[in-house]
C-alpha cells in the first residue's frame, strides 16, 4: 500500500464493508448518515430551507442563502450552484451533515446561493435515475417562483457542481443541459465545478494501483459502488464511469459551442485523481476551457475535514466569479 501523508477521517466508514441486502438494496447505517436540519431562521451564517422537487421520486431542494442577502432591502443578486452529494450514487443524502455543512460553507465564502439536490440511491434506482432527477431539479429552476430563487439568485450565472460522484453527476448532467440549452432558459449554465470526480474505468490507472488500499475510498469499494449504480450489464468503461470511453460524449462539442468553463479539482493520495486527470484532458482536447486546482489530500477532504478546505472555497469563488464576468 502507498505511504498516506493525511490521515483519513474516523468515522463509521460504510465503503469499507459494502453490504448488500435482499430486496435490491444496501445497509446503510444510520450512525454514518448522521443528519442535519433545515434553518430558515436560525442565526448561522447562513440559512436554509427544504423544497420538494418530486414527492413520487422522494426528491427534493435545500436552498442555501447567506444571511447578510436576506437582511438587505434590495440585495445583490448572487451566481447559483446547484450540487450533488457524494456517496458513490450509493449512500448519503442532500441533509447529511457532512454535506449541509460544506454547502453552508460553499454558500458563505464563495459568495453564491447553493441548491443540493436530494436524488435517488443505488442499487434501488440505478443510473440514470441520478441525472434525470438532476434535470428534473433544472426544469424546477427554470419555472419556479420560490421567493428565495427570485430574490437572490442570478439565473444567468448557474453553475453545476458536485463531490465526488456529485461531481459525476455534474458532469452528466452537464452533457444533458448542454444539449438543451435553449429548453432550459432563463437559465444560463456558465459552467460545471468537479469536485473530485467519482470516475474510473476497466482499465486500471496508476492511481487506483498506487491507493488500492487507501483508507477511506479502497479499490475494491470504487468497483463495488459502479457495480451498483451502473446499468445491469454494461462494464466500467460504459460512459457513465469513464468519460473518456470512445473518445468521450458528443455533447462537449455543445459545452465549448456554448463557452462553458470547468473547475476540476484533485488530490494526490486519491485513487480516482487519475481518472480525473483523464477528464481534464479530454476537455481541453474538445476545446474547453478547464481551471485546474490539484493539491495533496485524500478523496474529499474538504468534506470531511473544513479546515483543510479554505483554499478549495478560495479557488471555487475565483473561478465563478471570473466566469461570471463573462
Amino acid at each position: 500500500m502507498a505511504s498516506q501523508r493525511f490521515a483519513r477521517p474516523i468515522f463509521d466508514n460504510p465503503f469499507l464493508k459494502i453490504q448488500e441486502l435482499p430486496g435490491n438494496t444496501v445497509k446503510r447505517n444510520s450512525e454514518s448518515l448522521k443528519q442535519a436540519n433545515c434553518d430558515p431562521k436560525g442565526t448561522s451564517l447562513v440559512v436554509t430551507r427544504d423544497v420538494d422537487l418530486d414527492t413520487t421520486k422522494n426528491t427534493w431542494l435545500r436552498l442555501y442563502v447567506p444571511r447578510r442577502l436576506t437582511k438587505n432591502p434590495t440585495p445583490k443578486k448572487l451566481p447559483l450552484i446547484m450540487y450533488y452529494h457524494g456517496g458513490g450514487f450509493v449512500y448519503f443524502h442532500a441533509n447529511t451533515f457532512i454535506f449541509d455543512v460544506f454547502c453552508q460553507a460553499l454558500a458563505e465564502r464563495v459568495g453564491a446561493m447553493v441548491i443540493s439536490l436530494e436524488y435517488r440511491l443505488a442499487p434501488e434506482h440505478r443510473l440514470p435515475a441520478a441525472y434525470d432527477d438532476a434535470m428534473d431539479g433544472l426544469e424546477w429552476l427554470k419555472s419556479t417562483k420560490d421567493e428565495w430563487v427570485c430574490n437572490y439568485a442570478d439565473l444567468s450565472k448557474v453553475f453545476l457542481g458536485g463531490t465526488s460522484s456529485g461531481g459525476n453527476l455534474a458532469y452528466n448532467a452537464g452533457l444533458r443541459a448542454a444539449a438543451m440549452a435553449k429548453e432550459l432558459e432563463p437559465i444560463k449554465i456558465k459552467g460545471l465545478i468537479l469536485h473530485h470526480p467519482f470516475f474510473s474505468g476497466k482499465n486500471r490507472t496508476e492511481s487506483e494501483e498506487k491507493q488500492k488500499d487507501d483508507q477511506l475510498l479502497p479499490l475494491h469499494a470504487v468497483d463495488k459502488m459502479f457495480d451498483l449504480c451502473l446499468p445491469k450489464g454494461v462494464d466500467h468503461d460504459h460512459e457513465y464511469c469513464n468519460p473518456c470511453a470512445n473518445g468521450g460524449s458528443k455533447h462537449l462539442d455543445d459545452m465549448k459551442e456554448l463557452g462553458w468553463k470547468v473547475f476540476v479539482s484533485g488530490v494526490c493520495e486519491d485513487p480516482l485523481v487519475d481518472a480525473a486527470r483523464g477528464c481534464v484532458r479530454l476537455m481541453e482536447q474538445k476545446g474547453i476551457k478547464v481551471f485546474k486546482f490539484f493539491r495533496d489530500g485524500y478523496h474529499a477532504m474538504e468534506v470531511f475535514d473544513q479546515s483543510m478546505a479554505a483554499a478549495l472555497y478560495d479557488a471555487a469563488k475565483d473561478f465563478v466569479y471570473a466566469v461570471s464576468r463573462t
